[in-house]
């Protein structure tokens, strides 16, 4: 069984290097992300949302920081920034609920301004 942080800090290093495949492992058909697009449940729907964000993050000149990483029992917090050619991800949060290895709630909220 891996711990909060190995599981954030996996998810983490899979989102940068925009490996689709390692992303998902962290997750299972039980899994929800709650964002301010919409709510997506279970393995198919988690892996569409990603495939956009890869397909946007994916464009030359695309960047990705995280500013802040707190663990707590089996909750994680992380704030960071990027920008894309499209769109500038002033400030973003996401917050991970990580029972038994795997993350079962994941919440994100973000100020992203279109360019």
């Amino acid at each position: 069984m891996s711990t909060t942080e190995e599981v954030l800090d996996h998810h983490l290093d899979a989102f940068t290097t925009q490996d689709l495949d390692e992303v998902m492992v962290d997750y299972d058909e039980d899994s929800v992300v709650i964002t301010n697009m919409g709510t997506f449940h279970g393995l198919d729907e988690i892996e569409e949302l990603f495939t956009g964000l890869f397909d946007e993050y994916a464009q030359a000149g695309s960047t990705v920081e995280l500013e802040m990483k707190e663990v707590e029992g089996d909750t994680a917090y992380i704030v960071w920034h990027g920008e894309t050619p499209d769109n500038d991800y002033e400030f973003c949060t996401d917050t991970f609920r990580i029972e038994d290895g795997v993350i079962t709630i994941q919440t994100f909220a973000g100020k992203v301004e279109p360019k």
